[in-house]
């Protein structure tokens, strides 16, 4: 069994192994200094860097960030983990497009925020939100934190031990629920990943009804290593297919959209998330990456690479004094917005949102 700790103990102890690897990978983004900003990336592929985009209000404070979506006005909604004894906290902070604090909500999920999506549904946008840690729910809300309805672990799948629906304490078996991510169907359905938990994909109906699973523990080919993220990929020109991140693997898995396996994408590093925008996909790795694919799933962009730092520098995730501009460090999700920017949260536990600017 694989604990997230565990794992995560994993990750920073083979951080120099991963660097060799990912050190030979092709497309690798630069970062180069132009009028005192920071721009990185080639070619086609250039974006300036905002590592300080969004700003938080004295009264509250980051802790550890973890997801990031942006509504058609193109605000900005951020997911921490918080903590279990800071109730009151909220746990989602709303940016405005220049990075100016609108609102906080969403202390419900503290001690277990984690995954965060923006849906349009007739016209009207919801949040949907994954927690694990010490919540254990998923929830649907409105985009002023409003709740929808909210759901714990799904027994009818047979899948979790006895008291998992009503349980706050995390259970790190393979019949815990901690799920961390959503996809989207075209039925007004969805995709959750149970990526702590059983590392199952659980398919819902539109008003939240479980109905199916598939996925589960195992060494790959339809089984996972933590199956932290997943999106439904529509790309042009492409058969529409789900990607799961089987992040302690290094791969991305591609399944049909009735959840059959097709094939794995090797090479990556911790890859912890997805979305995608026109022609590309992109895929946030908690080693130090942000990478792009294009339609042919080939990699055309590495951002903000810098793995031999996570050996070089110990535990550089609580020493924010050595981030240099340009790098990242654990990014642990990322978002497109409508016009190609993109939105990084890091796993970190002061909190860290990067813009990055396309320039065209």
């Amino acid at each position: 069994m694989t604990t997230p700790s565990a794992s995560r103990r994993q990750f920073m102890s083979t951080a120099a192994l991963g660097a060799a690897a990912i050190l030979s990978a092709p497309a690798v983004a630069t970062a180069s200094r132009t009028n005192k900003e920071t721009i990185i990336g080639e070619g086609e592929y250039q974006f300036r860097v905002n590592h300080a985009f969004a700003q938080l209000p004295d009264k509250y404070t980051w802790q550890t960030t973890h997801n990031v979506a942006v509504d058609k006005a193109g605000n900005l909604y951020v997911i921490h983990e918080g903590r279990r004894d800071q109730k009151d906290h909220p746990s989602i902070f709303v940016f405005d497009p220049t990075g100016k604090f609108i609102k906080a909500f969403g202390a419900q999920f503290q001690g277990g925020g984690h995954g965060i999506e923006v849906r349009d549904e007739g016209g009207t946008e919801y949040l949907y939100v994954a927690a694990y840690q010490q919540v254990k729910a998923f929830a649907k809300l409105t985009l002023n934190g409003d709740i929808v309805w909210f759901r714990k672990a799904p027994m009818e799948s047979g899948l979790y031990s006895p008291g998992e629906d009503t349980s706050t304490e995390p259970t790190w078996t393979r019949n815990g629920f901690l799920p961390t991510n959503f996809a989207f169907l075209d039925d007004g359905g969805f995709l959750l990943v149970d990526g702590y938990g059983t590392f199952c994909i659980h398919r819902y109906d539109k008003d939240a009804k479980w109905i199916s699973s598939f996925g589960g523990a195992g060494d790959g080919q339809g089984k996972f290593n933590t199956a932290h993220g997943l999106w439904v990929d529509n790309r042009p020109g492409r058969e529409p297919s789900i990607v799961v991140t089987d992040r302690a693997h290094d791969t991305l898995q591609i399944f049909t959209m009735d959840g059959q396996y097709k094939e794995t994408l090797t090479g990556f590093g911790l890859p912890a998330n997805i979305d995608t925008w026109k022609n590309l996909m992109l895929v946030p790795e908690l080693k130090s990456s942000v990478t792009l694919l294009n339609e042919k799933n080939e990699v055309v962009a590495r951002l903000g690479r810098a793995v031999e730092r996570l050996s070089e520098v110990e535990n550089l995730r609580g020493k924010p004094d050595q981030w240099l501009d340009g790098q990242f460090v654990h990014p642990h999700d990322a978002c497109f917005t409508p016009n190609g920017d993109i939105f990084v949260a890091e796993w970190v536990a002061t909190g860290r949102v990067t813009k990055l600017e396309r320039i065209s």
